[in-house]
Order: structure tokens, then sequence, then C-alpha cells
């Protein structure tokens, strides 16, 4: 036989073998139960999410309340016996907190408006009270209409959105149907653009709102999530740098709000009176984000790392409950659930509180960088070899229905088994199609085989995602309770397995340029 031939041959059968090698390790039934039992008998994962939210509440990242999470968080993993707990430094830059934000009609009538602050906005000069004026201003062209008019005023500089009537519900669980749908290949992988700053006509019109001096900007929420009263948060992504200038105050009123005034200000052309005032904190002391890290040991294997996470920032206008609160206590809970139960896993057992996922992955995107390599150039580090798999939660409370593959097809076998215990609880596929959005991302660009769960999507996209809804009374417990066990049995699972996963082939960062 020519040895090119013999050579394939060879190659096909290895592949069949650890293909063949890896569907046969069958879950550990006795284990699972144990962990179910745990995990729906005596779950903490309410209590773990309502203080994250409820009592610490948001946390946009370089704010005391962040600080806070991160404290008490790692307080629970050593409380829980985990080891080598950390706060595990990133360089952010200046740190932002909301402290108040009043808006009100007050003429033609009385009514209270439902308004937020943008995020890294700054302090209006105590409380402003007037007539507000709209502005139209496409270019610099239509900068010198509006000069010399807009001094301490209440200025509105975007159109109205349209509020459209929804006829379908908020909130839907996925059915057989619209999971098969999921897996239909070849789908490409969502990419996030998280663009280095470049000076834009933003930059311009903020230019001239400063120079004009204005007294406070107002903008409508986004329609991104659905209206009635629903504000979703917008940032200036810019802020957080120490050499840019501090932004100008703004807030963001719920859509139908700022339409009345809009309308009454332009199409009846009627006089209108409102009141706003906001009060926000910039932080500059400690220009640092931090990761939160802890530790559960292995034993034989214990060089390589399993590792799970979700971040732990969110934005201001909720509580940052779905967002990643939810992620957050499941991933505590599993970690509380492996130590309750005193399993010892081979593989040390790692989880990750990420810091500053809002802003771009900053913070899992530093510890890719600081541990695992270099994505401009894929050279990597030492350890990047040594982490088996890491586990992602990040799309609500919606309780787990799969798992994407990140298009990493010999996981397939062993991840069915794995799923099997879990059919009457809902989890039902297992998807090869890629998914993004997350910090999953950072560590799959670098070569560690990084999933993302497949949850129902509740009303996360229609309602909470990045609103004053993100709270609490959103959170479904038989959800997050279903997510924490499933999380606990994968990571133990990895941890327990002889092989380390196979790997997908590494992306050529000189044919495909990483994008920030």
């Amino acid at each position: 036989m020519p040895k090119k031939y013999a050579y394939g041959i060879g190659l096909i059968l290895g592949c069949m073998a650890l293909v063949f090698g890896f569907a046969q390790e069958k879950p550990d039934l006795v284990t699972v139960a144990k962990i179910r039992n745990e995990g729906f008998k005596h779950s903490q994962v309410m209590k773990i999410a309502g203080y994250l939210s409820d009592v610490i509440g948001p946390r946009p990242t370089g704010s005391p309340e962040v600080t806070r999470a991160y404290n008490w968080t790692a307080g629970k993993f050593k409380e829980w016996g985990c080891k080598n707990v950390e706060l595990e430094p990133f360089e952010f830059g200046i740190g932002w907190a909301p402290r108040y934000v009043s808006a009100h009609l007050l003429q033609p009538h009385y009514a209270p408006l439902i308004a937020i602050s943008v995020e890294w906005g700054s302090s209006t000069n105590g409380k402003i009270t007037g007539q507000p004026v709209c502005v139209r201003i496409n270019n610099k062209d239509d900068f010198e209409e509006y000069r010399g008019k807009l001094n301490g005023k209440i200025v509105l500089y975007m159109p109205p959105p349209e509020t459209p009537t929804y006829f379908t519900p908020d909130a839907r669980r996925y059915d057989r149907e619209s999971l098969d749908a999921r897996s239909v290949f070849p789908v490409s992988a969502e990419e996030q653009d998280w663009q280095d700053y470049v000076r834009s006509f933003e930059d311009d019109l903020e230019d001239f709102f400063r120079e004009e001096k204005i007294g406070v900007l107002v903008r409508p929420s986004s329609t991104r999530s659905r209206n009635y009263g629903t504000v979703h948060a917008e940032g200036i992504r810019s802020a957080r740098f120490p050499d840019r200038p501090r932004p100008l105050p703004e807030i963001i009123l719920a859509a139908e709000h700022y339409n009345r005034i809009h309308r009454i200000l332009v199409e009846y052309q009627e006089p209108v009176k409102m009141e706003v005032e906001v009060r926000n904190e910039f932080f500059a002391d400690d220009l640092n984000g931090y990761n939160v890290v802890a530790e559960i040991p292995g034993t034989d294997k214990k060089e390589e790392i399993v590792m799970l996470g979700g971040h732990i920032d969110s934005w201001s206008p909720g509580t940052g409950a779905a967002d990643n609160g939810a992620g957050c206590a499941v991933c505590m809970e599993a970690v509380r659930i492996l130590q309750t139960l005193g399993l010892k896993p081979r593989r040390t057992i790692r989880i990750v509180l990420w810091g500053a996922e809002e802003k771009g992955w900053v913070g899992s995107k530093s510890y890719v960088a600081k541990h695992f390599g270099d994505v401009e150039t894929m050279t990597l580090k030492p350890e990047q070899a040594k982490v088996c798999a890491y586990y992602n939660y990040d799309n609500g409370s919606g309780k787990i229905r799969g798992i994407h593959l990140q298009e990493n097809i010999q996981l397939k076998p062993i991840f069915e088994e794995w799923i099997k215990p879990f059919e009457d609880l809902g989890m039902t596929h297992v998807v090869t199609r890629a998914t993004g959005g997350s910090d999953h991302g950072a560590l799959d660009y670098i070569g560690i085989p990084s999933f993302q769960f497949i949850q129902d999507p509740l009303d996360y996209g229609t309602r909470i995602h990045h609103t004053n809804m993100d709270v609490y009374d959103h959170l479904i417990p038989e959800d997050l309770m279903q997510s924490a066990v499933i999380m606990a049995t994968f990571v133990y699972s990895t941890a327990m397995q002889e092989e380390m996963f196979p790997r997908k082939p590494l992306y050529d960062p000189f044919r495909y340029p990483v994008r920030r």
C-alpha cells in the first residue's frame, strides 16, 4: 500500500478511535443524582442572585457597587472552602455610578417621566427647569442654526422613534422545532466588533453642545427592546479613558414620554416646561477592573483546568439580575454544590466572574492576554494548553435547553451522552454551530474549547436585556436551579474524564485579523 494512502487511512482510523473513545465516556449517574438532589432540594441560587441584584444592585465597572460584588463573591468562595481566591486586576479606566435622576413634565400638564442617565454621563449643574429645545442636526452645517441658543437648555436632539404595538408574547420558550432550527449548519459565529475609539461626527456634535454650554441632553430609549415604558440603557464607551473629556449630562426617556414632549413642541407648537436633575459620580483613584477567581483543586490531574464563569458587571438602569447576576449565581451555585457534596475532581475547577464584559469583554480579553496568549500573533503561553474547557452562562435566566459546540464537532458524541440525564428537564440539543456575544468568545478565539449554553429566551430580548426591567422579579427560580445542576454536572464530568477535549484549529491572525 502506498505510504500516503496508509497515512490517510491511519489518520481516519485515529480520528474514528478518538470519537469512539469520547462517545464511551458515560455520565456518572450516581454523582448526577447527588448533584440533582442538592441543586433542587437545597438550592441557594436565588439567594445568591437576590443578594447581587437586590442588595448590591447595579454594578457598573469601577463603581463602589461592583467592588462590593467582587468582595462579597470572593467571600462566598472562601466560605465554601475554595482555594486560590483572588481579585485579579486588569486595566480599565475611570469608573462611574449613577446617584440621582429626576425628570418631570410641568407644563402643559404635570407628568412624572421615566428617565435614566446615560452611562458615564456627567451631572447637571443642579436642577434645570425650563422650556426644552428640539434640534435637528445632521452635519456640521447645521450648527450655525442653533449657535448661541442652547446655553443652559434642556436639549432634545434625536427624532422621535416609532412605538409599535406588538401582537406576539413578550416571553417564549423554545419548542422542538425552534431548537431543531438552531442546528442548521453552516452558520458563521457572531462576532463582536469592539473597535478602538475613532473620532466621529458624534464627537463634533458633543464639542458643539459643550461650547454652547447646554444644560442637559435628552434622548429617547432605543427600540431594541419593546417599549411600554421600558428604557434601554446606552453608554459612552470612550468615557472610561482618562485622556477623554468628561461627557455632557444626558438622560434617556421612555420612548412614549419623549415622543409626547416632542409632539407638543413640534407638531402643536405649544409651550412646554420640564424639570431635570442628574447626579453621577466618577471614580479615578483605582483605574483597574477586576476578575474574581476561585478554584476547587484537582487530584491526579490538578495541573489541568476546567473553567466556568459569567460576568459580574452590569448596566445601571435595573439591578443586573438577568444580565448577568443570573449567570454569576448559576456558576457560584454549581461550585457550592460540588463543594457541599465533597466531590474530588481530577482536574482543577476554576471559576472566573469576569469584569467589564459590558464594555467589550475587557476582563476576559485581559485574562486571555495574561494567561493564554497574544491573539494578534496567536503566540500561545503554556497555560493555554492546560485548559480542557470553558463553560459560559450569559443569556438571562431561561433554563438550559442545549449547548453550542462552537463548531467543535469532535465533542458531539460526548455531549450527546452527557445531556441524556437531563432530557426530563428539557435539555435535548447539542448544536454544532457557534454563538457569540459574551466572554466565551475571547477564550474560543485563543483556541480553548469554549461553550455557551442554549437557554430559553423568555422575555430577555424583548423586555429585560440592558433595561430598567432587568430586576430580580423577572428571574425564574426553577430555571436557574436546573441551569446550576447542569452546569455543575458538565464541569465535574469534564474534570473527571480521562482525556483532554480535542480542539479546533487555531484562527490564523494573519488571514483573519482579530477584531477588537
